[in-house]
């Protein structure tokens, strides 16, 4: 497994991050260790996760995994606060209260005393960037935090956090996670992209198979399921632009005797200042597939083609 450093924190990260969404969701528990030990097995070491998976259960099903391999010191361990938890609306936001209360409840389902990547996991415009740096700062003072980061901020307002972190010397967001692919360049390229370079921010995308379509499983003539993912991905995806876009896949992964989710994978690796592409899987066969992203290289020609299918 290609390791890559994260931002400026020295964390060594796999290129390719498992996805813990599926945890408790999709892939009962299980199941969940089945691929996540395929996984470590294949060289991985770095699982993203979030308090609201599964409102806690993913995070619990990975403490109880980490605690029964005895390998927390092996696992760079990535979770989320500030999305709403399950129905009630007291508990989301960045407010130092809510941060404080809710990484103690991380660390209990997790059964560790220390987050290695504690992410920010959407904007708090009601909440002060003061306030919110403040408390993370104090987490990564404390020892139960070692690095943090943010996820779905506009360029403007991460601007604004780094600021603030470098004016009242607290610690500072070292890397973005947002939503990057093929058929969805619009979020991130940009004044993101061009922020994340120049303030050498680690990069970890999120939806890197745009959940499910550039997997290949979705096609013109085929009928989709009535899945509420599958239902988002017709809503979203499903149009004669990002068809083409699957076309062009298509011809790539035939030339290289690979599959469009590994294409689709390996060319955002491939982009400047990536960090490392989350995805998911709840099979092994959906795991060795992801795995074989990591040594496939995309030419110059084949970098080319996409990109001008889905700029």
């Amino acid at each position: 497994m290609e390791m890559r450093k994260l931002g400026r924190t020295g964390l060594p990260v796999a290129s390719l991050c498992f996805g813990g969404n599926v945890f408790g969701w999709t892939a009962d528990e299980q199941r969940s260790a089945a691929v996540l030990d395929a996984y470590f097995d294949g060289g991985g070491n770095f699982i993203d996760t979030a308090d609201t998976y599964s409102v806690g259960e993913s995070e619990s099903i990975l403490g109880r995994w980490m605690r029964e391999r005895k390998n927390r010191s092996r696992v760079i361990l990535a979770t989320k606060v500030g999305s709403r938890m399950g129905d009630n609306p007291a508990m989301q936001g960045l407010s130092r209260r809510y941060i404080m209360e809710e990484v103690e409840a991380s660390l209990k389902r997790l059964q560790t005393d220390y987050i290695d990547l504690y992410q920010a996991h959407r904007d708090d415009p009601n909440t002060p960037l003061d306030e919110t740096m403040d408390a993370f700062h104090d987490l990564v003072r404390q020892g139960k935090v070692r690095s943090i980061g943010a996820s779905n901020y506009s360029a403007a307002r991460l601007r604004e956090a780094l600021q603030i972190s470098e004016q009242r010397g607290y610690v500072r967001y070292e890397c973005l996670q947002p939503p990057y692919n093929l058929v969805n360049r619009t979020v991130y390229e940009g004044e993101l992209e061009a922020l994340c370079l120049e303030q050498k921010l680690g990069v970890i995308t999120y939806s890197s198979l745009a959940s499910g379509f550039l997997s290949g499983k979705y096609r013109l003539g085929k009928e989709v399921s009535s899945s509420p993912r599958a239902k988002g991905v017709q809503e979203r995806y499903m149009n004669e632009k990002d068809f083409k876009i699957l076309e062009q896949l298509d011809r790539v992964a035939a030339a290289h005797s690979a599959t469009v989710a590994q294409v689709a994978l390996a060319w955002i690796l491939a982009r400047p200042g990536i960090t490392s592409a989350i995805a998911s899987a709840t099979s092994m066969e959906q795991l060795r597939e992801l795995l074989g992203a990591i040594d496939l290289k995309l030419t110059e020609g084949d970098m080319e083609t996409l990109d001008t299918a889905s700029r």
